[in-house]
């Protein structure tokens, strides 16, 4: 619940706010035992909670290539695929 209710706090529409709710409760049953089939990388990788930290926007390196990229993506600028990490975080940056 209070993973679903932060997304939607960052505008992230329902039904994105839901499935990514599921899918970190799914996981962190897979890594307790709960779950009946398990994903062996659900198993393997460290904890969504763990992750969110280190991947936060605010850590030492901030933002992921991937994620700008992502982020590109979703507001439609053309190019983002040849630009390196820096490129993007001057193009993305308000």
């Amino acid at each position: 619940m209070h993973i679903k209710e932060s997304l939607l706090g960052q505008s992230k529409p329902q039904p994105l706010a839901e499935e990514i709710a599921a899918r970190v409760v799914n996981k962190e049953q897979a890594q307790g035992g709960e779950s009946v089939e398990a994903n062996t990388s659900s198993i393997n990788d460290m904890s969504s909670s763990r992750r969110g930290g280190l991947r936060s926007h605010k850590g030492p390196g901030g933002r992921t290539l991937l994620q700008l990229r992502n982020e590109a993506r979703q507001r439609g600028l053309n190019g983002r695929s040849t630009m390196n990490k820096a490129q993007l975080e001057a193009t993305l940056s308000p």
